[in-house]
């Protein structure tokens, strides 16, 4: 079934007291266009569908995919490990944003699957691989890079 656009910023509310309810998160509902829409919902929805998941998130960008993705998982005191060759935002955001909230990023030739391994420990929360890196286009070491995430329990981010 096709869903409708709902290009809207905001949405009506009953009354007051309706909205008041919304705002503090007692009922669930739209407020902002920015914060959920029908439209979005749909498309969340189905793709953990299509995915096996329980829920889904669509946001704006693949960058804020990325930086939503690793600060779910990681905190202060914890480690990535990232293949080096990456997308400019991403890099920048491994290299410099996410060091200064505590959390290390560490980087390794994509090639070197041994390299890779050695920078997981028991404080590595995933093994970050852009699918096709931008803009060299080159891949990722799809297989090894899950063995080596696996292998201490960490997430897989592609």
């Amino acid at each position: 079934m096709a869903v409708p656009i709902h290009q809207t910023t905001s949405f009506s509310f009953d009354n007051a007291q309706h909205a008041a309810d919304l705002f503090d998160l007692k009922v669930e509902g739209n407020i902002y266009s920015r914060i959920m829409n029908p439209t979005c919902a749909v498309l969340e929805q189905r793709v953990a569908a299509l995915e096996g998941g329980i829920a889904g998130l669509a946001v704006a960008s693949g960058m804020a995919a990325i930086t939503y993705a690793i600060q779910t998982i990681a905190e202060a005191g914890d480690n990535i490990v990232s293949i080096s060759e990456l997308y400019g935002g991403t890099y920048n955001l491994f290299a410099h944003t996410l060091p200064r909230q505590g959390i290390q990023v560490r980087f390794a030739d994509k090639d070197d699957i041994d390299g890779i391994e050695a920078l997981i420990d028991e404080r590595t929360k995933a093994v970050f691989c852009e699918s096709i890196g931008n803009p060299s286009g080159s891949g990722r070491p799809n297989k090894a890079g899950r063995r080596g995430a696996s292998s201490w329990g960490a997430g897989d981010c592609r």
